[in-house]
């Protein structure tokens, strides 16, 4: 079975890097490959240009050191003189010169060992045909010419290229170090231009996020790009029409909620002047007057918590000691079982003190509804967030259904597993929503030995 191309691409280690990783690797890429064809190709016009310069000088060199031996012989048939000459011809400390005339060699210069030469190239020269060859010479790369002479004469000179090997070494290391800098340049303009194209992604994921979190006032710069302009006016008209709705919503409930306080508190005084005169009542009455008491009450619990949940007004934000706010939340709880307050250091945030306290009151009465009551309150600091932990003493919650009891009218789904069903299904979404607010987190963990674990996080943490 032949794997599709993007799978095959999937697979790749460079499909798992961000994209601006991804377009910074790509110039990087491209930087390598451009410069390293353009290194290649200039390391080997110059080396091939510098040698050939070097073969070409020691060439001619050589050819004019023979016209001067053959001059020199013609002069001096015997001989004489040949010394030095040769020595005159040697220049460079380096440099060897031989002459092998009648089976004999007489070299000046650096003393090379003239068997380690390599035999075609004497043989080329003998024949009467001029060679040159590029070898090592006892540890030192040279140049070896070799040129006939007459009456079966050779002469050989061997010519140093140390400097030529060095210069083509200095060439390499420049352009190796400048493949691997255009490279570091490449992998510095791709993230700079991944980072710059990628800029109206980031502002979108930012405004996104702002709009997750709660601030339906997030829009998006307008700009000059043509290409962008309808992503920014769709997302500006997405959320406007969000913001639009949540308010239309929020005020729906606020004037349903509103509408019905008059005539609850008519409701409300009733029923007490029905449970005044309870005893006067037939025991199926009084079992009717119970029941409306309990409904009207948690009407009346549910009506408030609406119209708490669409008040829009701003924080008062003061200095709160989160232990000492806790004390007072545990204190004026009715009843004897009141849960361990567990804070041993001073938390301070900055916090509007009565959201606060609705916030603890419903963690508390949820816990003692639902979870078995309250057994422990942690407060604490962490990361420079104050934390309050509430523990109950319940069979807890699955973690898919976690996220749920914070949405509202959750109370349902939960019902048949905690408590008896009697909650509005509004105390955690007031909850979630009042600790929004305060650009806080609210979560639920699994307590250590069982049960449920409620954790509300606040910034700002002062002392």
């Amino acid at each position: 079975m032949i794997a599709r191309p993007s799978a095959v691409l999937d697979r790749l280690p460079l499909r798992r890097l961000p994209l601006r990783q991804r377009v910074g690797v790509a110039f990087t890429l491209v930087s390598l490959v451009v410069t390293g064809l353009f290194a290649t190709v200039t390391y080997n016009l110059a080396s091939s240009y510098l040698v050939d310069r070097q073969v070409d000088a020691a060439t001619r060199q050589a050819d004019v050191n023979v016209r001067l031996i053959e001059r020199a012989l013609a002069t001096n048939p015997d001989g004489s003189g040949l010394d030095e000459l040769l020595t005159g011809l040697a220049g460079e400390p380096d440099t060897t010169v031989a002459l092998r005339r009648d089976g004999t060699w007489m070299t000046s210069g650096r003393d090379v060992d003239l068997a380690q030469l390599p035999r075609p190239l004497l043989d080329l020269a003998l024949s009467g045909t001029g060679a040159r060859q590029r070898l090592l010479v006892e540890g030192i790369p040279s140049l070896v010419v070799a040129m006939p002479m007459p009456d079966g004469a050779v002469f050989v000179e061997v010519f140093p290229l140390q400097r030529l090997d060095a210069s083509l070494r200095f060439l390499g290391v420049v352009l190796i170090l400048g493949v691997a800098g255009s490279g570091v340049l490449g992998l510095a303009i791709g993230l700079w231009a991944g980072r710059r194209a990628l800029l109206p992604l980031t502002e979108l994921t930012r405004a996104a996020g702002r709009v997750a979190g709660g601030d339906l006032a997030a829009r998006l710069p307008e700009g000059s790009d043509a290409e962008l302009a309808p992503l920014v006016a769709t997302f500006n008209r997405t959320a406007e029409n969000l913001e639009q709705r949540v308010a239309r919503d929020a005020r729906f409930a606020a004037d349903v909620s509103h509408e019905l306080r008059s005539p609850l508190t008519t409701l409300v005084n009733a029923v007490a002047v029905l449970t005044r005169r309870r005893a006067e009542l037939p025991p199926t009455a009084q079992q009717a007057v119970d029941l409306l008491d309990g409904d009207i009450q948690r009407f009346r619990r549910m009506v408030l918590d609406l119209l708490e949940i669409a008040r829009s007004d701003t924080l008062q934000r003061e200095p709160e000691e989160l232990g000492e706010l806790v004390r007072g939340a545990v204190a004026i709880r009715p009843g004897d079982r009141r849960p361990a307050v567990d804070a041993p250091g001073s938390v301070t945030v900055p916090a509007d003190r009565r959201r606060l306290d609705q916030v603890l009151g419903n963690l508390l009465d949820n816990a003692d509804a639902h979870g078995g009551g309250a057994l422990r309150i942690g407060v604490s600091a962490r990361a420079g967030r104050g934390r309050i932990e509430v523990d109950d003493a319940g069979p807890g919650i699955p973690p898919e259904q976690r996220a749920e009891v914070f949405e509202r009218f959750a109370r349902g789904t939960l019902a048949n597993r905690r408590g008896d069903g009697n909650g509005t299904g509004l105390g955690l979404s007031l909850v979630a929503a009042h600790v929004h607010r305060h650009d806080g987190a609210v979560w639920i963990e699994e307590r250590p030995g069982g049960g449920t674990r409620i954790v509300v996080e606040l910034p700002g943490v002062t002392g």
